[in-house]
């Protein structure tokens, strides 16, 4: 599908973003290996949370949903079934990561694939630690489809070899089952949902400045729990950056996750001289919330982006990569390596389709340097099927002379159905 996306004036009025995309993974896996019925308000819509929803079902867990409410009814630690077929996680590397640390300790095999880009994406990551726990996993060169033949684990010590959440959650996850001592090592803090939520399910999970532990198997299941999902700022960013850009813009954003581990994108908005504001910040349920607003202003300032920085705004580079080209100096991306195994190389895409819009900039391996300001002229595009490259660069299209077409524009819908039809309620002229 193409979408035609044309010049903004600003943005005015208030929005309401959909559930947190990496909180409603965690919320169904976890309600799924707990005793009782759970109920999770305000999940995350689109494809990758079916795909998870999905597999789940496919393990014997029941799913359903009533109005804004999704209810499960947890089978327990030892109660997931072997499936009748292959598990289909989609597009989503969150769901197959957390899924296998779940699987590696069932009592049967089982098989993860999905769609022909998760088939690329590395695996090896959480094969290599999962099998010094015992697990025996089978994959094509360390990418899907993977045959885990599940069983006894035993816990372990493990350094995070790269900046991880779905690596060190999918461990996490293994250690609730594995006999002895898990220990989890991050050389750089990454997003801590998983770590909060087990703690509120009870989970004696230590954690000491850069390390993680737990003792296992634990003795009883989970209890069940209900989870409201707070409002995605990774969704919310592309709304942030556009009014931002566009002078004389007033959008007020409600219900908002501001975990501290996600907010590196505010931090680096705010240092190039965005007037963002949080009110009534409160933590209902674990997880701290706040209400936006964003100004926006006649002119940005560039900013480097490196080392510790990155875990906490990895999903937002692109979009800082855009607001780059309007900012007075030169943005350096650096470290940020991992963003050449996404759903596509993000930092290739980057760079292909602000060329096309006329930009000048210099593509390395483990970044960008982007001089600005530089005008954007629009231009035929493509999502290169990827979510937050196509949202990001529908953005752009706000701020660029002309029209600008994405092709392959569907793949919004990924993590946010609706995303066009919100971001043309907002704008003003």
């Amino acid at each position: 599908m193409e979408r035609t996306i044309r010049p903004a004036r600003r943005l005015m009025g208030t929005l309401t973003v959909p559930g947190d995309k990496s909180i409603s993974h965690r919320a169904l896996l976890l309600s799924a290996i707990a005793r009782g019925s759970s109920e999770i308000s305000g999940l995350a819509p689109g494809a990758d949370l079916v795909s998870t929803a999905n597999c789940l079902r496919a393990l014997g867990v029941a799913i359903t949903q009533a109005g804004g409410r999704v209810l499960v009814e947890g089978r327990g630690l030892k109660g997931l079934r072997a499936p009748a077929g292959t598990l289909d996680a989609g597009n989503s590397g969150t769901a197959m990561r957390l899924l296998a640390g779940l699987l590696a300790a069932q009592p049967f095999e089982s098989r993860l694939s999905g769609d022909e880009s998760l088939r690329q994406r590395p695996m090896e990551r959480i094969i290599r630690p999962l099998a010094q726990m015992g697990a025996q996993i089978e994959s094509r060169a360390g990418h899907p489809p993977l045959r885990i033949s599940g069983g006894p684990l035993r816990g372990i010590t493990y350094k995070l070899p790269v900046a991880s959440a779905q690596l060190k959650s999918c461990l996490l996850l293994a250690g609730l089952y594995a006999q002895g001592h898990t220990q989890i090592i991050e050389t750089q803090p990454t997003r801590d949902h998983t770590e909060r939520m087990l703690r509120r399910l009870g989970v004696p999970l230590e954690i000491s400045d850069n390390c993680l532990s737990l003792s296992g198997p634990l003795a009883d299941d989970l209890p069940a729990c209900d989870w409201p999902i707070p409002g995605d700022l990774s969704s919310a960013a592309f709304f942030i950056v556009a009014a931002a850009l566009l002078p004389g813009s007033d959008l007020h954003l409600a219900n908002i996750g501001v975990n501290p581990t996600r907010t590196g994108f505010l931090t680096a908005l705010r240092h190039m001289g965005a007037q963002i504001e949080l009110l009534r910040e409160r933590e209902p349920a674990g997880e701290p919330l706040a209400d936006l607003r964003v100004q926006g202003v006649p002119a940005l300032q560039a900013i480097k982006l490196a080392g510790s920085a990155i875990p906490a705004l990895i999903d937002e580079l692109p979009l800082l990569a855009v607001v780059a080209t309007q900012a007075q100096g030169t943005t350096v991306i650096e470290d940020a390596a991992e963003l050449r195994v996404k759903e596509t190389d993000r930092l290739a895409a980057v760079a292909k389709n602000l060329r096309r819009m006329g930009a000048e900039l210099e593509e390395r391996p483990d970044g960008l340097i982007i001089p600005g300001p530089q005008p954007l002229r629009g231009a035929r595009l493509s999502s290169f099927n990827d979510h937050r490259i196509a949202m990001a660069f529908a953005i752009a299209g706000l701020i660029a002379t002309g029209e600008t077409v994405i092709s392959g524009a569907e793949w919004a819908d990924i993590s946010f159905p609706n995303f066009y039809r919100q971001l043309e309620a907002l704008r003003d002229g």
